[in-house]
């Protein structure tokens, strides 16, 4: 990622968590003014979705909390794996997938899970996927995010120097 910082989110069909983790994270990043340190996207393990907008709930959520949410869903590649620091993905099933995928590719990237940075995560490191539930999930994984993505931001800083 040349001498900027590269953090892939990965979820499942990249329309729920993984784009929500990319819009906080780079809103957080943006307030902090280091938007210019930084290659930010997010992608899925599958393909399912690929092409299409953040999922209507995910985009409401993020909406009423001032966030905009502007991505097209995408599988993840071996490239991507050789090109970003950090994959930072949301449950087990993902970071199984991933971790394979970076070894295959002979990829550099730090697989991490996004909860480890969530200091309200009491072991339990599964972003879970609100797909098919209610509307209140789609808030309880947006107040994840959010403390997640905040912590990661900050570990990130402290790693890199800045």
């Amino acid at each position: 990622m040349s001498d900027r910082v590269g953090v892939l989110f990965v979820c499942l069909g990249n329309i729920c968590r993984s784009p929500l983790a990319e819009g906080v994270f780079r809103q957080l990043v943006s307030e902090a003014t280091l938007l210019d340190r930084f290659e930010i996207d997010s992608a899925g393990t599958t393909s399912y979705h690929a092409g299409s907008p953040p999922d209507g709930r995910t985009v409401t959520v993020a909406r009423r909390r001032g966030l905009v949410l502007e991505h097209a869903a995408r599988q993840i590649t071996e490239e991507d794996v050789r090109a970003y620091d950090y994959v930072v993905v949301m449950d087990a099933s993902n970071r199984a997938k991933v971790t394979r995928l970076v070894e295959r590719a002979s990829g550099t990237a730090e697989v991490r899970m996004l909860r480890e940075f969530d200091p309200e995560a009491h072991d339990e490191l599964d972003v879970p996927d609100p797909y098919f539930g209610g509307d209140d999930g789609f808030e309880d994984v947006h107040d994840m995010v959010e403390r997640s993505c905040r912590a990661l931001l900050n570990h990130i800083r402290e790693e890199h120097g800045f």
